[in-house]
C-alpha cells in the first residue's frame, strides 16, 4: 500500500487530501515507512508535527492515502450521478501506470454502488 499511495502523489493524480500534513526533517528521524507504520496507528494526531529523515516520502505517501479517500468518495459521487463513468477515472490510473490494488478497487465499487443505489431512491 505504501508504493502505491506514494505513487498516486508523486504521478500528481492525488495532491489535495482535505487537510494540511507537518512533516519535518530531522537527520536522527525514523525512516519513512516506520513514520507511515506510526501514522496508521494514530500516533500524530491533533495537527502534531511528523518528524522524520524522509520528509517528502512521507508527506507523499500520507497525502496518498487520505487523498484516496477522499478522491474516491468523491469520484463515486460524480459516477452516482453520471457525471462522468469510473473508466474515465481508471483511465487516468492506467495512463499513470498505477495499479489500483485489488482490495481498493472493490472497496470502490462498492462505494458506487451504496452511492447509486442512494441516488436513485433520492429521485423517486
Amino acid at each position: 500500500m505504501f508504493s502505491f499511495y506514494f505513487k498516486l502523489y508523486k504521478s500528481n493524480l492525488i495532491t489535495f487530501c482535505g487537510s494540511e500534513i507537518k512533516v519535518e526533517f530531522d537527520s536522527n528521524g525514523i525512516s519513512a515507512k516506520e513514520c507511515f507504520r506510526r501514522y496508521d496507528d494514530g500516533l500524530y494526531s491533533k495537527g502534531k508535527p511528523i518528524i522524520t529523515r524522509h520528509p517528502n516520502i512521507v508527506k507523499s505517501v500520507i497525502v496518498g492515502k487520505k487523498g484516496w479517500g477522499l478522491w474516491s468518495d468523491q469520484w463515486s459521487d460524480g459516477i452516482a450521478d453520471w457525471s462522468f463513468t469510473k473508466e474515465e477515472i481508471l483511465y487516468e490510473f492506467q495512463q499513470k501506470e498505477i495499479i489500483i490494488p485489488e482490495s481498493f478497487l472493490k472497496e470502490f465499487e462498492k462505494r458506487i454502488f451504496d452511492k447509486r443505489n442512494k441516488y436513485y431512491k433520492n429521485l423517486k
